[in-house]
């Protein structure tokens, strides 16, 4: 709604945000060649799935209307099922952590206690009569049930030792108890906490690692993609919308919007209203919007992400990756060229594109609210929006937002909030709708329409001066009763 601050937006999109869990995420990175004006692009596709093991098991919701959109664009449902890397935040972490420390090991999964149940019964019939240093194996152990075999055995059994083999196998010994404790002391156990909470990471283990590299961090409408980073590999998401600024601005103190980037140029240049990215990237790559320039920079994927180039993949999240930082260099070198007063070098240098980006760093677009961005480097500034309208009903009971809505829906779009019983308000991002309804619903028989004004709309204005006038007539009352003659018979 144009109606949300900020604040109100994030706590809506909070509640959707722990709802859901991330499915894919694309991540694309890039250096120059030989000091040339020449991009070499790495871009990686990560199919992600929560961690299903130990104390951990996490619900999350599916939408009919995301599959079918996904589906549509050839998302592979079983790598994500069944190859998605685990991933977890702080807290989940702290938890895991806790249980390893305590020995409190527990298997979710049904399946994995499936897979568990006939581990332990093959291993407890064999042990009954094995000789010490004698071994068995267990094969097609998947994933994580190679942790989760090795742990409950070694807990049930003091008289056994695991060891992975590789190619789903893990090898159990009967050793004595002497034995099992220097074994259980050696630095080469597979077991160890800290490799077991490595493991359990997953893709958490590459999230740490750009936040460590303090790069800059580039996406194209990202303020749910920063929510999602931050819920399920950082922290749970915090009710302070100041906080989660605060938190994002600290993990990636540069973040580019290429969505705030691209709406500046659609004011600057002439650049078509184009709405998806693909778009965006098709008419900076157009001739007649970049004219061919021997100082633009030359985009190449590496021979490792060749698909890419030979087939447009959109809505694959490493593809779109590849997409955002096509736009930005694009996007970054024709501001360059337009709007400084010195001529382009040969062979502009990042650091010369960041600078033309300077007024944009940090400000991740905002859709249809309050403000037209949320600054994580500072206060966000208010959006300029049409003046507000206040439609007074007359002659229809009953009349509700919906219908109202519907009412201007034909002429065109406004978000509406009842102000009382029979006012309403309308919003618009366009200023020419403001005057085609103020035209057209002059002489309305029932709607009256005209620009809203705080002190003489506002009903808690109109309650306090209606209160005011209560309190000035019954003062004035008094004062005339009280100052009147007495009289004496």
């Amino acid at each position: 709604s144009l109606f949300d601050s900020p604040v109100e937006r994030y706590l809506k999109a909070r509640q959707s945000v722990q709802h859901f869990a991330v499915t894919q995420l694309g991540k694309c990175c890039s250096d120059t060649q030989n000091n040339l004006p020449r991009y070499v692009v790495h871009s990686y596709n990560f199919f992600l799935f929560p961690l299903t093991w130990g104390v951990t098991d996490v619900e999350f919701t599916l939408s009919a209307s995301s599959i079918q959109f996904l589906s549509h664009y050839g998302f592979d449902y079983n790598k994500f099922l069944k190859d998605g890397i685990p991933y977890m935040n702080e807290v989940q972490e702290k938890i895991l952590s806790q249980h390893l420390l305590a020995g409190s090991w527990k298997v979710s999964s049904a399946l994995d206690r499936d897979v568990m149940k006939k581990a332990i019964d093959q291993v407890t019939c064999w042990i009954a009569a094995a000789e010490e240093e004698e071994t068995m194996t267990l094969q097609d152990l998947s994933g994580y049930q190679m942790f989760e075999v090795q742990l409950v055995l070694r807990q049930a059994l003091q008289n056994v030792w695991t060891q992975p083999l590789g190619d789903k196998k893990v090898m159990v010994k009967k050793v004595s108890p002497q034995h099992r404790r220097l074994l259980e002391n050696s630095p080469d156990d597979y077991c160890q906490k800290e490799l077991i909470l490595l493991s359990a990471r997953g893709f958490t283990n590459l999230f740490q690692t750009l936040v460590k590299a303090k790069k800059p961090l580039v996406g194209h409408n990202m303020l749910m993609d920063l929510m999602h980073l931050h819920d399920k590999f950082y922290k749970p998401l915090p009710e302070s919308y100041e906080e989660f600024k605060r938190n994002i601005h600290n993990l990636f103190p540069v973040l580019i919007d290429t969505k705030t980037v691209t709406k500046s140029i659609w004011k600057k240049c002439q650049f078509p209203r184009v709405s998806n990215l693909l778009e965006v990237y098709a008419v900076l790559c157009s001739s007649s919007l970049n004219p061919k320039d021997p100082t633009c920079p030359v985009i190449a994927l590496a021979s490792d992400c060749s698909r890419y180039a030979e087939k447009k993949c959109p809505h694959e999240a490493g593809y779109d990756a590849f997409l955002c930082g096509s736009v930005l260099l694009k996007s970054a070198h024709l501001l360059l060229c337009r709007f400084t007063d010195d001529a382009v070098e040969a062979d502009p240098s990042f650091s010369q594109y960041l600078t033309v980006l300077a007024e944009y760093l940090n400000k991740v677009n905002f859709i249809r609210g309050g403000v037209s961005s949320i600054n994580f480097a500072g206060e966000d500034v208010p959006c300029q929006h049409p003046p507000v309208l206040v439609v007074q009903v007359r002659g229809w009971p009953g009349l509700n937002e919906r219908q109202i809505y519907q009412e201007f829906k034909a002429l065109c779009r406004f978000d509406v909030r009842r102000l009382s019983k029979n006012q309403f308000i309308l919003l618009s991002n366009k200023f020419k709708h403001v005057r085609l309804v103020l035209r057209d619903y002059k002489d309305h028989p029932r709607l009256r329409v005209s620009v809203y004004h705080h002190w003489r709309h506002s009903p808690r204005v109109n309650c306090l001066l209606q209160v005011s006038g209560i309190v000035a007539l019954w003062s004035l009352l008094a004062f005339v009763l009280g100052g009147a003659p007495c009289c004496s018979f």
